[in-house]
Order: C-alpha cells, then structure tokens, then sequence
C-alpha cells in the first residue's frame, strides 16, 4: 500500500463504484479525501464510512459551476489537491440509428466535458508533483461494445483528452489514464446480470473485475512508484482486451 500522508485527492464519482472504492483506497494510504458525487445521500454515506480527513460534496459532473464549486470545497477543506481522479460518468445503452441528440450530448456532457470542467478547475490549485488520474475504459480502445458507440466515443476522448493534459501540464503534474474492462459495479449491474456468464466466458481470468482492484491503480499512478509515468493507459480488463 502507498504512503499518501498529508496528501489530498478529490474524487469525483465517489458514491459507488470505482470512485467510492478509489476514496476508500487512498484514504487508508493516509490521504485527505474529497468525495465528489451527484447522489448527494450516496456520497455522504461513503465518506460518513471513513473519518475525519474525509470530506463531501454535492457534485454535477456535467457542469462547470458544479466543478468549480468541488474544487473551492476542496481548497477550503484541506487547502490544495495533490491528486485528482475522474471517476464520474454514465453508462447507458441506444444503438446508433435511434440515438437522440440529447442522448449523444449527455454522454458526451458527463463523460468527456466533465473531465475537463473539473480538470481546468483543479490544476491552479494542484501542488507540484501532483497527479491526475481518469477512469477511461476500453470502449475508448474498441470504440464501445454493440448498443454503446456515444460511450465509446467519450471514453476515446477521455484517452486523447488525458495524453493532451499530460503534455500541456508536464512536467509539474502528471497525468495517466486506467482504461477498466468488466469491473463490478452499479453502472453495469443490470448487463452483467442478463449476459454476465457470456462476459465472464470472454475473459481469460475467468471473472469480472472489482472496483478496489482499479482503486490500486490509481493509487500507484498517484505514487511516486510511477513517478516517471505520464500520457499513458493502463487496461485493467483481466485480458478480455490486449492493446
């Protein structure tokens, strides 16, 4: 486990899932935490788990003011962010030729535009030597599975958007993608419950991901362990996709 003492990380997406296992994960390395999440209930639950160097916040990731206010929340809480990872986003199904412009927009608001709202907030008040960390997936590799082109395509911006940010930041912050197959969580409870045997067949692990298993690669992107790693996705898809 990583050392994070007197460091603070501002997670969005922290009420379930990924994002609550991330907070979880960097607290118990001894980091401040900032659970950011639109569930306000899911969010105050989760950082009510942990203790005092856990703080909360309402957070709509499609919105910049929503971005700018997590970030002032942060600030004032614990007085700077050290890490960030992007773990907010939505997952939902429509095939192309019965896909709405309101639905193509709201993948894209939520996914894509709310990496860089609560990005371009953040980095003023990154400390050097800081880290950001995006939830990608390998729908951003695939260009997304059968039902799911608009997340596909927002996953793939969120890969180009992280190498983009690396460079332009660099070489005071850095900046790394994970790019998650199956993993199990409340966003893909509903595919994995009417096709999870055939998802399971298709990995060479033989299993579904778990969120605390992509938590620990945040942590080490956040590290010092990966200090001389910057623009680059790691798949965690237990095989299923080899890039």
């Amino acid at each position: 486990m990583f050392d994070f003492t007197g460091k603070t990380a501002l997670i969005t997406g922290a009420g379930s899932g990924i994002g609550r296992a991330t907070a979880a994960y960097f607290h118990e390395c001894g980091a401040n935490v900032v659970l950011a999440d639109i569930n306000a209930a899911a969010v105050q639950e989760a950082a009510g788990a942990l203790d005092g160097r856990a703080s909360h916040c309402r957070y709509d990731a499609g919105d910049p003011q929503s971005a700018e206010a997590a970030v002032a929340h942060a600030v004032d809480r614990f007085g700077g962010i050290d890490h960030l990872v992007l773990a907010a986003g939505i997952y939902e199904q429509q095939l192309l030729e019965g896909m709405t412009d309101a639905q193509w927009h709201r993948m894209i608001a939520v996914n894509l535009d709310g990496a860089f709202y609560i990005t371009r907030a953040s980095v003023p008040h990154m400390r050097d030597g800081g880290a950001i960390v995006a939830i990608a997936s390998v729908a951003g590799h695939q260009g997304g599975s059968f039902g799911h082109t608009h997340y596909g395509a927002s996953k793939g911006g969120i890969l180009a958007f992280t190498r983009g940010v690396a460079r332009d930041l660099a070489p005071r912050i850095r900046a790394n993608a994970i790019a998650p197959g199956w993993i199990d969580t409340p966003m893909v409870a509903k595919t994995l419950e009417s096709s999870g045997a055939a998802k399971v067949k298709a990995i060479p692990l033989q299993r579904v991901g778990q969120p605390r298993e992509i938590a620990s690669i945040a942590a080490f992107l956040c590290s010092d362990a990966s200090s001389f790693v910057t623009g680059e996705s790691i798949i965690a898809a237990g095989g299923a996709y080899m890039g």
